[in-house]
């Protein structure tokens, strides 16, 4: 009896002290690092859903543009083929090689979305200009989940790196910085447009 009045007494003294020490808090800011991240997936989902019906559509019309759709098709390919799950949200590397994906996906759109130019018949479908808008969208919500998700890890990272979070993160959680979203190579430079 007097082992469970300490045992009682040692959980009430150290129940609170936990919660007041961020040990609850960063476990939050870890799940909501997991929820921004689901989101960035869903939308890059959306996204490579949307392909294969532009794919088509362009096919139509653009039958001769083999080389374009091809690009478009590996390249959705290959982004099916890099996936990063919550657990490796602290690995740079898998988060670069999950970058670069997307970022060859992104590229292959934009070509495909300059074959339009040369075929007016294209630019005034019905069909592909609902498609250049869904695209439009879609890119905006993965610009939208993007930052999202890094706002989720900036939080996430300061409360795994602030006193007294820090101490309680080092003795008893061990949990790692989880990485940003950042941006590509040549992103800095403003894209030239040219008549």
């Amino acid at each position: 009896m007097k082992r469970l009045l300490l045992l009682l007494t040692a959980a009430l003294i150290i129940l609170p002290s936990l919660s007041g020490c961020g040990y609850n808090q960063i476990q939050k800011n870890e799940e909501g690092v997991f929820a921004a991240w689901a989101d960035v997936e869903a939308t890059y989902q959306r996204r490579a859903d949307l392909i294969p019906n532009l794919v088509e559509t362009v096919k139509a019309y653009a039958s001769h543009e083999r080389e374009t759709l091809e690009s478009v098709t590996n390249a959705r390919a290959k982004v099916g083929q890099v996936n990063i799950s919550a657990d490796t949200l602290s690995d740079p590397a898998a988060m670069q090689k999950f970058q670069a994906a997307q970022g060859q996906l992104s590229s292959a759109i934009s070509r495909l979305l300059l074959v339009a130019e040369r075929y007016p018949d294209l630019k005034a479908s019905q069909n592909f200009l609902d498609l250049q808008h869904q695209l439009e969208g879609t890119e905006n919500r993965i610009n939208v989940a993007r930052q999202r998700y890094n706002k989720s890890v900036q939080t996430f990272n300061s409360s795994i790196r602030t006193f007294p979070n820090s101490l309680t993160n080092k003795f008893l959680l061990h949990l790692e910085r989880k990485e940003p979203f950042k941006a590509e190579a040549g992103a800095e430079k403003a894209p030239r447009v040219q008549f």
